[in-house]
């Protein structure tokens, strides 16, 4: 377990040390945020959602995965 204390210290004291490097995480931090919510709410509706009744989902999925269109 001492080794995995050691690896905990090494990336902590990296963080905690960085000027740049807090600057670049926030902006990879904002782009997944961009990528994750806002894309997935505007381009990626819920399609399952939209084309069955509630409690049919799993019909709609097997019948769209099996049957050839």
């Amino acid at each position: 377990m001492k080794w995995l204390r050691n690896i905990w210290h090494l990336y902590y004291d990296g963080f905690c040390s960085m000027t740049l490097g807090r600057t670049l995480w926030a902006v990879i931090f904002i782009k997944l945020f961009i990528i994750f919510v806002i894309l997935k709410i505007f381009f990626f509706p819920n399609y399952i959602k939209e084309h069955t009744e509630e409690g049919k989902e799993a019909e709609f999925v097997f019948r769209e995965l099996t049957i050839d269109n």
